[in-house]
């Protein structure tokens, strides 16, 4: 009997090295349970709300820095577009300079005057071309309307009205002195009559 219970006392010890290495196998799997079971019963937020929340918080962040790049770009295409407004609308005034002064002219002047004011007309002509062409490179581009067009108050800028032209109500008369975008921006209203009806 004694041998038998010397056997069984051998064992005892064997079946509990058996156990133990089985115990702390699943230590981890009943750490991370009872980190979420003391999450939960903290109210604390899950792993995978923590994850969920880490991952929007990413989103964010990257829809933002892209947003800033393409707000920064679209920043420097207008600078490089409208960097020349200032200078612009000051050279404006050149432009309505040599328009007087080919206006400033009648066929009678011309005609009495000889070679040399021809000569000196076609010279100023040639010069406002020119800066015209410039002002095109450069998309500046003139606002001319006709007579009879319809008044744009974002292209336009009343000087008067004017009854009794035989035109429609609203639409432009004259031109006093005509108007100038660069892009898509107005750099100058034309200056205009508008027809008011009776």
């Amino acid at each position: 009997m004694s041998n038998g219970t010397d056997m069984s006392d051998e064992h005892k010890p064997h079946e509990e090295e058996q156990e133990t290495p089985d115990v702390k196998a699943d230590e981890p799997q009943g750490q991370a349970e009872a980190a979420e079971a003391m999450a939960d019963e903290a109210g604390g937020p899950s792993p995978e709300a923590v994850m969920d929340e880490m991952r929007d918080r990413l989103l964010r962040a990257l829809a933002d820095a892209e947003n800033t790049r393409r707000r920064a770009e679209r920043d420097r295409e207008d600078a490089l577009k409208y960097s020349i407004t200032k200078f612009a609308r000051d050279v404006l005034s050149v432009a309505d300079n040599l328009r007087r002064a080919l206006s400033s002219v009648d066929e009678e002047a011309k005609a009495e005057g000889g070679e040399a004011l021809t000569a000196l007309l076609d010279g100023v002509s040639v010069t406002e071309r020119e800066l015209l062409n410039i002002f095109a490179q450069h998309g500046i581009k003139q606002v001319n309307p006709e007579a009879g067009e319809k008044f744009d108050p974002n292209l336009h800028q009343a000087m008067a009205e004017v009854p009794g032209t035989g035109q429609p109500n609203g639409t432009v008369v004259q031109v006093t002195q005509v108007g100038y975008t660069i892009g898509d921006r107005l750099l100058r209203p034309a200056m205009v009559l508008v027809a008011r009806g009776a």
